[in-house]
């Protein structure tokens, strides 16, 4: 079993769906122009996720390759339909505020990614915590974007004023699509900016390890394209990985 902490800090920062792995674009975009929109969403995603990580897991041996998107889908399907109902129930102010995004979370990528990336191929447990760090990463995410475009928007977080209208005129355009795309796009750039100057600092000194061949840095744990890369194969070569690449064609 794997450091729970570690899968759970990695699906909230190293590899966070949002920022980092650039998923869940759709309802990232349309439902975040509320705090409390962002983490109904991000809450009812992380549910779904968790269930569906589970239950992939524990049925992996028994779902054929050929079929096992399919498979997915339906598992996720009875998790969503589980998760619209009781939200329909209890909150029919967030159902109906989110609408049909939330029975799209059927297809979304992000549950559907750590399915067949993660869930298949690990045990129940490593999946479960893989699920909530990348459905608190989602919920973060949406929550911070939702809660920067009410506050500019209309000068309230979570439905209190936080900007009086006596000396604070809304910026209608942050509550707007184009608003979504605007605040996604600084965040997900500080974001990218955190990262760079960690890896950098980490690859300060940092030793060499080689994997299939490759050298990997140790900053390459950071990137949100290890997972793709391997830290340095020849599908997609990171810039950190791209030296030493370089340094081993130039040796042949």
């Amino acid at each position: 079993m794997q450091n729970p902490l570690k899968l759970i800090k990695n699906g909230v920062i190293t590899e966070n769906p949002t920022f980092g792995l650039v998923l869940g674009m759709c309802p990232t975009l349309a439902v975040t122009t509320s705090a409390e929109n962002g983490i109904g969403m991000g809450l009812a995603a992380t549910a779904v996720l968790m269930g569906s990580n589970v239950a992939v897991s524990a049925i992996r041996k028994f779902i054929p390759d050929e079929i096992r998107i399919p498979a997915f889908i339906v598992v996720i399907a009875g998790f969503v339909t589980v998760v619209q109902l009781l939200i329909s129930g209890y909150a029919p102010a967030l159902n109906k505020s989110l609408g049909i995004f939330i029975p799209l979370i059927v297809v979304n990528c992000i549950i559907l990614a750590r399915a067949e990336a993660f869930a298949f191929k690990n045990g129940v447990l490593d999946s479960l915590f893989d699920g909530v760090g990348m459905g608190l990463g989602f919920t973060l995410s949406l929550t911070v974007i939702g809660a920067i475009r009410e506050l500019l928007g209309n000068g309230t977080v979570f439905g209190t004023t936080i900007l009086p209208p006596t000396f604070y005129q809304p910026a209608l355009l942050v509550i707007l699509a184009p608003g979504g795309f605007i605040t996604l796009g600084i965040l997900m750039g500080l974001f990218r900016n955190y990262q760079m100057k960690k890896n950098a600092a980490a690859a300060g000194g940092a030793p060499e390890a080689a994997v299939d061949g490759w050298k990997e840095l140790d900053a390459c744990g950071g990137c949100a394209l290890k997972n793709l890369c391997g830290g340095g194969n020849a599908a997609v070569v990171c810039a950190k990985a791209q030296p030493a690449r370089e340094e081993k064609e130039a040796g042949k």
